[in-house]
């Protein structure tokens, strides 16, 4: 009796010890931080300053850098550029909408 019971505890054990692993590999792909850097968007240069579409890595970089828009909104010498016409016409074009923080 008391070796079925240490048997189940182990395989309890088992299980817990696998959901855990599970948890902790998945962890990196759901909850990756964006370093925000206004450096980042470099790509998007020539797209906000001429007539020409953004790239397609141009809006990868953009939908990155959309939890920091409010930030680089928020600082003086930032808010120019993100709230220039260029930048909100590339900003549309890659279905990024500019915040109102």
């Amino acid at each position: 009796m008391a070796m079925m019971m240490m048997k189940k505890m182990m395989g309890v054990s088992l299980v817990v010890m696998m959901v855990m692993i599970l948890v902790v590999v998945e962890l990196p792909h759901t909850a990756e931080a964006v370093t925000c850097s206004p450096v980042a968007l470099s790509p998007c240069m020539g797209a906000i300053s001429s007539s020409s579409p953004p790239s397609s890595e141009c809006c990868q970089k953009l939908k990155e850098q959309k939890p920091c828009l409010c930030g680089y909104l928020k600082n003086p010498s930032l808010r120019q550029y993100v709230n220039s016409p260029g930048a909100k016409k590339v900003s549309s074009s890659c279905g990024v909408p500019i915040p109102s923080c």
